[in-house]
């Protein structure tokens, strides 16, 4: 048996706005970084037809870039962040660099077609025990001079072959980090110098609404960011990881060969750290996918809340009824009658699997009800009763009673009321006029005997002191005759429209106080879990169920919390005023699972006509409970993954998700890749994680060219593709 989620209930937290984000190929500068000299001349043609040559005096100039190293403050951001620690092996790290030209500032060797668009860096991921100099891939390096890099004097490794020509006077003694990689290892993990064409590009990102479908603006420079992902997946089995952004520069023939028998010595130009913990199946696709189906393929067929009964093979007529008000939602109960007998009762909270119908006309004109008693269903033919909706009176009334405001709020607001409809009675000829709430609740004598006194400075009061007792002598009295009041009348005068108005408005903050509580109870936030879900049957772990929500349970709920405090007919009448609020829900949601914790900002989402509906409340119950209920009853309910930027890789289901690559709708999802969900297949090895994406066997570009319809993709397109994309999970009603 579950246990039941804690009654109170809280809001959810609101998931970021969404921005709008696009990719370019690279961004590669009319001038690359390195040493130049501007050479100037003159030619001068002599009297007898001879040129002369006058060369001027050569001017060196630098375009300077990062060469050793990379600022901190020249990053924008990085994935994983710094030190993180989750769930990160089915990602791609990547770093996010402020000058979009960066990976492009300098070329590599003679490294065929792609010469121009091969970036001098990549993105490293390396796994403890795998670096000879930092077994525990705690980002252990080495720092020492330029000038001791070139000459071999870092450490085990050969060093960059770079031309100490191309090195500015200061360069050589500025310190720079460098790593160690074995030459087995370094060729196990290094891109092929294509795939470092397809691991680098550029993005600009803006508000949500600065590119509409259709236009395609210039780039926004100052939005622009170089983007250079790693080729690598975290380990599934969890630990430290460190991720260094390497220069590949004086190593590009290491790209095409084998590398060295003593292995590498890399400049580090930036590194960080972080852990990742076992994959253990748990992901949101894995969770949403047991919300949805039984093993992962086979949907759940009957996902309505109710407890789920295995029906008998002869169902005899009592077996009927009782099942099919299981089916509509009811449990089963102990009751004891007054009578002392025990029998048992249906009952259900104000969410039903079924539509709910609507109760018969009570007759005499009566619509709200006095009592628990008068809400009592007997099955006359089955001796037994529904109590549904007399437990909702009863939660109402338990409710208000339990709520010294409201108590307060409401005797006020009947006492504030009672004096103006009595007023109105006693006056009939005020019925209709233009009449304020103020004149309505003043107490008019007292008023009157302060207009005395102010007016003419008190002259009046002393007239009238004057006059009376020689009126008085001469018999002279002046009387009124008082209306004759009756509930009848009262009743009449509740059913004029701008006389509930006006009586409304006379009681003032009082029956404000009261409306809002009560619009609190019409969405439910008042009642506990147990008043919603009685029996935990309906909502096991790991579920999501959908309901109706029957208006008249509310109404009762409604009338048992003004029930409170009714001493004669006339406080029942006054309730009246109080019984039309605010909107009361159709239908709803409830989700149980391990989602609401691990994911708190998962985004819920129903649509009617696919036209979003916005929901009435959203509110969790406990630590893994969420109630979400609508206005309108929906067609299809979506839970997707909550944002967290853009990041590269595979959802936990195995697949990415295809998105369209150019026209009107690119960007838009088009399907999963790969069909059978293993993308382990495009590995260049499950141990090593390393991503095959233009090497000999199964490669990725050569499987998305495929699935695109032959075309090759670009470095921007990839990029497209590669995003790990929040996994979105969808229910439609049929």
């Amino acid at each position: 048996m579950t246990t039941a989620p804690q009654a109170g209930a809280s809001d959810p937290p609101r998931p970021a706005t969404a921005h709008r984000t696009r990719f370019f190929d690279h961004r590669i500068p009319s001038l690359h970084a390195g040493r130049y000299e501007i050479h100037n001349g003159q030619l001068l043609r002599d009297t007898d037809g001879a040129d002369r040559p006058l060369d001027g005096t050569p001017q060196p100039f630098d375009v300077i870039q990062p060469r050793f190293a990379i600022a901190p403050t020249a990053v924008n951001a990085r994935y994983p962040v710094p030190d993180a620690v989750g769930t990160y092996s089915e990602v791609l790290p990547h770093i996010n660099l402020d000058t979009p030209e960066l990976p492009w500032a300098r070329p590599l060797g003679d490294l065929g077609e792609h010469d121009e668009s091969i970036p001098w860096m990549a993105l490293f991921v390396f796994r403890p025990g795998e670096l000879d100099e930092d077994l525990e891939a705690v980002g252990a390096v080495t720092v020492d001079t330029v000038r001791k890099l070139l000459a071999g004097e870092h450490g085990p490794g050969r060093p960059p072959d770079i031309d100490p020509k191309s090195l500015r006077p200061d360069e050589c003694d500025e310190n720079c980090v460098s790593i160690h990689v074995p030459a087995a290892l370094f060729d196990r993990v290094k891109p092929l110098p294509t795939e470092m064409a397809y691991l680098a590009h550029v993005r600009e990102g803006g508000k949500p609404d600065a590119t509409r479908a259709g236009s395609s603006p210039e780039p926004d420079i100052d939005q622009l960011n170089a983007v250079v992902v790693a080729n690598r997946f975290p380990d599934a089995r969890g630990g430290l990881h460190v991720c260094h952004l390497v220069s590949l520069e004086g190593h590009d023939d290491a790209l095409t060969e084998p590398a060295a028998e003593e292995g590498v010595r890399l400049v580090s130009l930036t590194s960080w750290t972080f852990e990742t913990r076992p994959d253990d199946g748990t992901g949101f696709g894995d969770m949403v996918q047991r919300l949805a189906t039984t093993d992962g393929v086979t949907p759940r067929r009957d996902l309505r809340l109710r407890v789920p009964v295995t029906e008998p093979a002869n169902v005899t007529e009592p077996q009927r009824e009782a099942l099919d008000r299981v089916a509509g939602g009811a449990t089963t109960l102990p009751q004891r009658l007054p009578t002392g007998e025990r029998t048992i009762a249906f009952h259900r909270g104000p969410f039903t699997a079924l539509k709910p119908q609507p109760l018969p006309d009570p007759g005499e004109g009566r619509v709200r009800l006095d009592s628990s008693g008068e809400a009592l269903v007997y099955l006359e033919k089955y001796g037994v009763f529904d109590t549904s909706y007399a437990a909702a009176f009863t939660t109402g009334r338990t409710l208000a009673l339990a709520d010294a405001d409201y108590r307060k709020a409401l005797l006020e607001f009947r006492k504030a009321a009672r004096f103006a409809v009595r007023r109105l009675a006693s006056h009939p000829r005020l019925v209709g006029r233009a009449v304020s709430a103020r004149q309505l609740t003043a107490p008019l004598a007292i008023e009157s005997f302060d207009r005395m006194l102010l007016d003419d400075d008190g002259a009046r009061l002393g007239r009238a002191v004057r006059e009376a007792p020689a009126a008085m002598r001469a018999g002279r009295r002046r009387t009124t005759t008082r209306a004759r009041r009756t509930t009848g009348d009262i009743g009449t005068l509740l059913a004029d429209t701008s006389v509930r108005s006006l009586v409304r408005e006379a009681a003032g903050d009082e029956f404000e106080g009261v409306r809002a509580w009560l619009d609190r109870l019409r969405l439910l936030e008042i009642a506990t879990f147990d008043n919603l879900v009685p029996d935990t049957r309906m909502l096991p772990q790991e579920s999501i169920r959908f309901f109706h929500v029957d208006p008249e349970w509310i109404r009762a709920a409604v009338d048992g919390a003004l029930s409170v405090g009714v001493g004669h007919a006339l406080d029942a009448d006054l309730n009246s005023l109080a019984v039309d609020g605010g909107p009361v829900p159709e239908c709803g949601v409830l989700v149980r699972s391990s989602l609401i914790p691990g994911w708190p900002t998962t985004i819920f989402t129903g649509l009617r006509a696919e036209v979003d509906v916005e929901p009435l409340r959203t509110a969790d119950y406990g630590t893994d409970v969420r109630l979400v209920l609508y206005p309108r009853v929906i067609d299809r309910f979506e839970i997707a993954e909550p944002p967290r930027g853009i990041c590269f890789g595979v959802g936990n289901v195995g697949t990415i998700e295809l998105r369209e690559i150019d026209g009107p709708r690119i960007g838009y999802p088009m399907g999963e890749f790969p069909a059978d969900a293993d993308f382990g297949a495009y590995l260049r090895d499950r141990e090593t994680g390393v991503l095959n994406i233009g090497g000999s066997g199964t490669a990725l570009l050569d499987g998305l060219d495929t699935a695109h319809g032959g075309v090759r993709l670009t470095s921007a397109q990839f990029a497209l593709q590669m995003i790990q994309a929040p996994q979105v999970q969808s229910f439609t009603r049929l």
